[in-house]
């Protein structure tokens, strides 16, 4: 079967460029889908312009990337992933369509069309897979944006155990089997990609790299990024969770501390076992009550999450003991140093279990408020 590559953009007051963007996409195969994200009445005209090339779908204000992304997604699913509109001489009929490849492409004429290309080429190979078109870092890239990315990738590996180059790229390619998981994931506006990128790697959906050339001009004056308002939504669920998570710390480590003077001033046997369950037992029933109402804000019912965090803490338990009684016990490493380890050792594994699995939160698709345009659009 031959493959429908879908070009889906993104687009918030831009200027002119995106005319020969699209131009250039429509040149290398691509079917085109805009989404306006609230520009207003000013920028009808470039998407009158737009739409001779491109499906355009107008937001009746400024929604965010995520959201617009997601209302080109439930389009394209709907309307264009699984079927096709072919001219016959009877008329036009909707036959079985082409698997289709989505590209999310940035509307400032970033991403060259050879590399759009590329990158759907290699996502039609991998279907399983989340394709990123990667930015190498270099001196002449807009240091905000070399900041940014650089301080991203690391929290990122931190959080999710996956190492990638770039975090921030808006390229990336996907086949539409993808599109209902990445309709739940929550966000509405640029927090949602790096969003995407850690759902994805907790569902263990590979994440490949390919290389790209990235244009910036007037060092990326059109970009929206509002650099402190914008990287704090990126960044305040890592940080809510590791702050909630080192009040737990705090909790489970002077617990340990006290309850392993306690039990060794008792003489009891197994002082460090007993110690370390019984922290964690006060430090759990903690750190629960703070992510569900403070960190995720979840509204799953509690028998339901409280009896997934209880498997979720008797795992970590378990495997926090035998970590710790490994590197204490066996390796004769400092008992309060392995404790540290020990605890940085599982702290991933927890976030990423909590977020995406028990307190996560399943966005409502909403696709009533967004306008369809097709002003003289042809679907290929």
């Amino acid at each position: 079967m031959r493959n429908r590559y879908i070009a889906l953009i993104p687009a918030y007051e831009p200027d002119q460029k995106i005319i020969k963007h699209t131009e250039e996409l429509a040149e290398k195969g691509f079917d085109i889908v805009v989404v306006d994200d609230g520009s207003g009445s000013e920028y009808a005209e470039l998407f009158e312009a737009v739409s001779q090339k491109a499906t355009v779908l107008t937001h009746g204000y400024n929604r965010g990337k995520g959201a617009a992304l997601k209302t080109g997604m439930r389009y394209i699913n709907k309307y264009m992933a699984y079927t096709e509109s072919v001219l016959t001489p009877m008329g036009t009929e909707t036959v079985s369509g082409r698997d289709a490849v989505i590209v999310t492409v940035d509307a400032d004429g970033q991403h060259l069309p050879d590399d759009v290309r590329r990158v759907a080429e290699i996502s039609a190979r991998r279907r399983d897979a989340l394709v990123l078109g990667s930015r190498a870092l270099s001196d002449d890239i807009p240091a905000r944006s070399r900041f940014g990315n650089t301080v991203t990738r690391h929290v990122y590996s931190a959080a999710t155990g996956v190492s990638i180059h770039d975090t921030q790229t808006g390229l990336r390619a996907f086949h539409r089997s993808l599109i209902p998981r990445l309709l739940e994931i929550d966000g509405d506006r640029y927090e949602y990609e790096i969003n995407m990128l850690m759902y994805l790697a907790a569902e263990g959906v590979p994440i490949i790299e390919e290389r790209i050339e990235t244009i910036y001009e007037n060092n990326n004056s059109g970009s929206h990024f509002r650099t402190l308002r914008d990287s704090f939504r990126v960044y305040r669920e890592i940080l809510k969770f590791s702050a909630s998570s080192l009040a737990s710390f705090a909790i489970d480590y002077g617990m340990y501390a006290l309850l392993l003077a306690a039990t060794g001033a008792a003489g009891i046997a197994n002082s460090l076992i007993v110690s370390n369950i019984g922290a964690r037992l006060v430090s759990g029933t903690a750190n629960y009550t703070m992510n569900k109402k403070l960190v995720f804000k979840s509204r799953t019912g509690f028998a339901k999450s409280a009896a997934q965090y209880i498997l979720l803490a008797a795992f970590i338990l378990a495997g926090n003991t035998i970590v710790l009684s490994t590197l204490a016990g066996t390796l004769g490493m400092n008992r309060f140093a392995a404790k540290l380890v020990t605890e940085v050792m599982f702290f991933m594994i927890s976030w990423t279990v909590q977020k995406y699995v028990i307190f996560f939160r399943e966005e409502e698709a909403d696709a009533g408020s967004e306008k369809v345009s097709k002003l003289g659009a042809q679907e290929r």
